[in-house]
C-alpha cells in the first residue's frame, strides 16, 4: 500500500514523513533498536538483520491482511522526503468490532525529547479517523505500563485522555494505562 503521512516541522522540531516499513529500513531498525530503553519497552526484539527482516516481515503480513497498519517515521530535516528513522506508529485492529483499534508507537533514541512520538501519533490517529470512520472506527486506544511515564506525555500530547488503569496480565508484568481517544463525529 503506497501511504505517505506529513507531520509538519515546529519551531523547536524538523518535520516528520510518515510511511510503510520496507526493506530499505532494515540497517535503520537495527540501528533504533540498540537501544536499552527501546528494548525495555517494547515486546518484540530486533537485534540482527535477520530479526528486522522478520519484523519487516510481520509489518508487510499486517498490510495485507489489514490488522497491523505500521508507519516508519523519518524526520526530514532538509524537505526533500529524506531522513533518519526516528520512530514507529501503528494502529493494531485486531478485534472483530470496526468501531475500535489500538495505537502504539516506539522513538528512536536520537529523536527523544523532540515532539516527534506526540507529532507522529497525531498524524496517524487522524489518518485512521480519515480512512476509517466511514467503516465505524470511534475511538482509537493507547495501551503502556504504568511505570512508562514518557508514553503517558505522549498519550496526553497527543489528546488520548487516560480512560482507566488495566491489572498486569500476561506478558505484561505491570499494571497498564489505557488512554483513549474518539473520532470528532459531526452531529
Amino acid at each position: 500500500m503506497n501511504v505517505t503521512l506529513q507531520a509538519d516541522a515546529t519551531p523547536s522540531a524538523s518535520a516528520l514523513f510518515l510511511r510503510p516499513w520496507n526493506d530499505d529500513d532494515v540497517e535503520s531498525l537495527v540501528e533504533a533498536y540498540r537501544d536499552p530503553t527501546l528494548r525495555h519497552w517494547t515486546r518484540l526484539s530486533v537485534e540482527s538483520v535477520e530479526h528486522a527482516a522478520e519484523w519487516l516481515e510481520l509489518q508487510r503480513r499486517g498490510w495485507e491482511t489489514g490488522e497491523r497498519l505500521s508507519f516508519a517515521v523519518y524526520e526530514d530535516h532538509s524537505g526533500d522526503g529524506e531522513g533518519r528513522l526516528a520512530g514507529n506508529v501503528v494502529m493494531k485492529r485486531t478485534g472483530p468490532s470496526p468501531e475500535s483499534a489500538e495505537v502504539g508507537y516506539w522513538t528512536a533514541a536520537h529523536a527523544r525529547g523532540r515532539g516527534v512520538a506526540p507529532r507522529a501519533l497525531e498524524a496517524l490517529t487522524s489518518w485512521a479517523f480519515g480512512v476509517f470512520m466511514v467503516e465505524g472506527l470511534e475511538r482509537l486506544d493507547l495501551l503502556h505500563q504504568v511505570d512508562n511515564l514518557a508514553s503517558c506525555r505522549v498519550a496526553e500530547k497527543a489528546g488520548y485522555g487516560l480512560h482507566r488503569v488495566l491489572p498486569a496480565r500476561p506478558p505484561v508484568p505491570r499494571d497498564d494505562h489505557l488512554h483513549r481517544r474518539k473520532a470528532d463525529i459531526p452531529a
